[in-house]
Parts: structure tokens; C-alpha cells; sequence
């Protein structure tokens, strides 16, 4: 049965004052949809606005991607990047470190002062999941004292 042959089958069930009701709780829940589905779009909105009005980062503004190369040649070729007006291929290591979120921006500071690149790579990623027995580890090695 379609969607319309069902609404036809309730509207006969229902009474006829039954049905105004039954429209005010369809037409609400368009505003309810209309109001979800632009819910991003307005949030987003809002905060490009206030990264503009203050200066501050918009967090889900940049995005990480990873990229598997079937070799190390064709990660160089992907690699390549304009710097300062000429392409670049610099050999970097990547340093991982762990931490607390709330001391990411104390140890960004930290990495600016003792960094040798005029604008070091620094940004954080969350934890979402993980291995519990490696989340507690890492929760024990970072206690405070």
C-alpha cells in the first residue's frame, strides 16, 4: 500500500473532527523536517559568522585525509604542494603525540616557540574510540598531580 492509499485509508477511519487534528500534527511535523534538515545549514551559518565577527577558528572548517599509494613514488606525486609561489617536496616525519584535549592549545604554544618553521603543522583530533585497556593506560600515564 502507498503512503497516499494509507493517509486515504486513516483520513476514512478517522472522524471528522478528528481530522483537523490529524492535519495540525502532519503540518507540524513538515515544520519539524523543514526545521531539521536546515538545522545544519543554519548552525553552519552561525558560525561563519561569528568566526568573522571574532577572529576565531570554526571547528569542522578543515578536514584530514588519508590517502592509501600503492608506493612511495606516487605519494610524492600527490604530495606536492605549492609554497611561497614554487612547488614543494619536503620529506617530513610526522610526531604524534598524545594528550588531553584541554592542554592541546598550551602545547601548541609550546610547539611555536621551538619549532623551526615560520607556521608548524599543530592541529588535534579527538578520541572518539578506542581499546579500553589502552584508553586506561593513557588515562594513567596523564594523571595529574
Amino acid at each position: 500500500m502507498t503512503i497516499l492509499k494509507i493517509n486515504k485509508h486513516l483520513l476514512s477511519i478517522i472522524s471528522v473532527g478528528s481530522c483537523a487534528k490529524l492535519w495540525d500534527i502532519i503540518s507540524g511535523s513538515k515544520i519539524l523536517t523543514a526545521s531539521f534538515l536546515t538545522y545544519s545549514m543554519l548552525r553552519t551559518l552561525s558560525q561563519q559568522l561569528l568566526s568573522v565577527v571574532t577572529g576565531s577558528y570554526v571547528s569542522g572548517t578543515y578536514s584530514i585525509v588519508f590517502v592509501n599509494c600503492p608506493n612511495e613514488q606516487i605519494a610524492r606525486d600527490i604530495a606536492r604542494y605549492y609554497w611561497n609561489g614554487e612547488i614543494e617536496e619536503a620529506t617530513e616525519i610526522l610526531l604524534l603525540i598524545k594528550t588531553k584535549t584541554s592542554k592541546v592549545h598550551m602545547l601548541s604554544s609550546y610547539i611555536r616557540l621551538v619549532h623551526p618553521f615560520e607556521i608548524p603543522e599543530v592541529f588535534s583530533l579527538p578520541m572518539d574510540q578506542g581499546d579500553v585497556h589502552y584508553l586506561k593506560w593513557l588515562e594513567e600515564g596523564m594523571e595529574e598531580e
